[in-house]
């Protein structure tokens, strides 16, 4: 006898299912698979990481863009409140030789006027006044559509 005792019924057929042959699978296969894989998911996150870098330092450009188109926005906004406070509205006028209105008068729909108008007080004209009038061609400053 060989040692081995010879088995019959369910366990025979148990018997059958297990590998007779040597009991070592190769393993060169498996230790490529595994190296493969490590080193993928490694390139994977080198990638991964270097995406989410770059969009980091988009991102910083970003806001700091935002930043100064935000400080600009604030100092043209401070330009503006500037010019339209009173005391600026009327130094320009002045420069610009206005000088405050007269009563107002309105008309309703039907025709008929509200108020009675009156010219502005200090405002003097000469008897020979005419108002400057330019013609099309001195407002340009190329040449006419026709060509001439």
């Amino acid at each position: 006898m060989s040692g081995k005792p010879e088995l019959k019924g369910r366990a025979a057929r148990l018997a059958r299912l297990l590998p007779t042959g040597p009991g070592q699978a190769a393993r060169t296969p498996f230790v490529l698979l595994v190296v493969l894989l490590l080193g993928g998911g490694l390139i994977c996150l080198l990638v991964l990481n270097s995406a989410l870098s770059e969009g980091a330092f988009k991102l910083d450009d970003l806001q700091r863009g935002t930043k100064n188109l935000t400080d600009e926005e604030q100092a043209l906004q401070r330009d503006i409140d500037a010019y339209s406070a009173p005391d600026a509205l009327q130094r320009r006028a002045r420069e610009l030789v206005m000088v405050p209105g007269g009563d107002p008068a309105f008309l309703d729909p039907d025709g008929t006027v509200k108020g009675v108008p009156s010219p502005a007080p200090g405002v003097r004209q000469p008897a020979a006044y005419t108002p400057l009038v330019l013609a099309p061609e001195a407002m340009t400053d190329g040449p006419t559509p026709t060509g001439r």
